[in-house]
């Protein structure tokens, strides 16, 4: 199998995604938890727990993506060391 983005596209995501994951998942713990820094103030949701479930479904798509751009980095490693030239 061939690699479909470059090697630079998908370790920048592998890195994006990471960061994504834990910062939302940190965001979504803390809807979750009612705590008062998100759900103290007037102009915050009345739901707190409806707004978590969607920060943690974004972190199911960040997911997704490394999964996806990990195998893409792989595919990218695997050619490297059969010793393919590669032309850019």
């Amino acid at each position: 199998m061939k690699p479909v983005i470059g090697v630079f596209q998908a370790w920048f995501c592998i890195v994006v995604s990471v960061f994504a994951i834990v910062i939302l998942s940190v965001i979504g713990a803390l809807f979750q938890s009612n705590h008062h820094s998100m759900t103290g103030s007037m102009d915050d949701p009345e739901h707190p727990k409806a707004v978590a479930a969607t920060v943690f479904s974004a972190v199911i798509i960040y997911a997704l993506f490394l999964v996806g751009c990990g195998f893409q980095a792989y595919l990218h490693f695997r050619e490297n060391r059969k010793g393919a030239i590669r032309i850019s």
